[in-house]
């Protein structure tokens, strides 16, 4: 991200541990590798809006084959000219760095990502923006929230009309300090960790208040037989038994590879649904999640937006990552009670650099 950001011409100084972010003009002319980041192939697009000259994307094959065409579409119909017209990466945008904006209608059904990078830039368009999805169902929809807040945070007039539809007005973006909190979703596999062990692991700096959707296993691992306190120290949890659970997991499908691979060890059948939106991340994770289980003896089905767990004799073997830091972690989560060999484990570099040390030293103490 930072890389894509220099590239249109903001500068990046750290120091220290603090990153200082100074805003340039933004211009076209460069070349931006999204890798297999889905925050840099659907935030970074509606920001080369506003550089003026063409912007050119392309990412890993992985990437090339998550689906785009909302972005795509969108950038077209806000004035940009697209080449060579379809509906994925690699593709090229070009304007002449001025958006007029006002009302935009998106499916946004694949994820809440088209939403939230459309509305991080729309308050330098001319006219601003009003965004309305159109399609039926709209995934991860605090990450929505998230994303106002995070204008507001910035002086931007930002809000939700209703369920469906969201409006940015034009104006200034103020600079300021920002603390940004740990990734909560990361701190998952950590606390699934300690319900396979039926051990005890405190995580610092879990937040009072946050728009995060991690914050959620704070609710659901309560479901399947952990139990759990906030205290100074952090979010502390202890492991028991684990139990299947039913849940729809439509406002954070990122949590699902967690809960699944829980599930996999629990007592009691597990239906998780509301997550068709995950067969458009890095792969298709219902279907890997899916072969993977059912590879080293698992029971599991695969459902129309989600899937059936069913508690099996697991045998263990080979779990493949499809380059995917979540279905790393998930493979990791069962290792702890079967002998499984994560392929690819390096995969988790993508959000934790450091996932097999952490990992390592973590079992050391439980």
């Amino acid at each position: 991200m930072i890389a894509a950001l220099e590239s249109l011409g903001t500068k990046f100084e750290w120091q220290g541990a603090d990153l200082v972010v100074t805003p340039g003009e933004l211009t076209g002319g460069a070349t931006i590798d999204c890798g297999l980041a889905g925050t840099v192939m659907r935030f970074v697009p509606p920001l080369s809006l506003l550089a003026k000259g063409i912007t050119h994307f392309d990412g890993d094959e992985g990437a090339r084959r998550r689906p785009m065409h909302t972005t795509i579409e969108s950038l077209s119909a806000l004035g940009a000219k697209i080449e060579p017209g379809r509906n994925a990466l690699p593709f090229s945008v070009e304007t002449d760095g001025h958006i007029k904006g006002g009302e935009l209608r998106i499916d946004a059904s694949a994820s809440s990502q088209f939403v939230s990078g459309l509305l991080l830039v729309a308050a330098k368009f001319e006219s601003g923006l009003t965004l309305i999805h159109t399609g039926e169902e709209l995934p991860s929809l605090p990450h929505i929230e998230m994303t106002l807040e995070t204008l507001r945070q910035r002086g931007v007039n930002a809000y939700a009309i209703d369920e469906r539809s969201w409006r940015v007005e034009p104006g200034k973006i103020a600079g300021g300090i920002v603390v940004i909190e740990p990734d909560l979703s990361n701190a998952g596999p950590f606390l699934a960790a300690a319900m396979v062990c039926r051990s005890e692991i405190t995580i610092p700096h879990w937040p009072d208040k946050t728009t995060q959707v991690g914050a959620e296993f704070e609710r659901i691992l309560p479901l399947m037989g952990a139990r759990v306190s906030k205290g100074e120290a952090g979010l502390s949890l202890q492991g028991g038994e684990i139990h299947g659970i039913d849940i729809d997991l439509s406002i954070g499908g990122e949590l699902a590879p967690v809960i699944a691979a829980l599930a996999v060890l629990a007592d009691s059948p597990s239906r998780i649904t509301g997550i068709a939106h995950l067969r458009g991340h890095e792969t298709d994770r219902l279907k890997a999640l899916t072969d993977e289980i059912n590879r080293i003896g698992g029971h599991c089905r695969e459902l129309a937006d989600g899937l059936e767990i069913t508690p099996a004799q697991v045998k263990g073997g080979k779990w493949f990552s499809y380059e995917d830091h979540r279905m790393a972690t998930a493979g990791a989560i069962i290792g702890l009670r079967y002998p499984i060999e994560v392929e690819n484990i390096a995969t988790t570099s993508k959000t934790m650099p450091q996932f097999p040390k952490l990992w390592a030293d973590m079992l050391e103490s439980l």
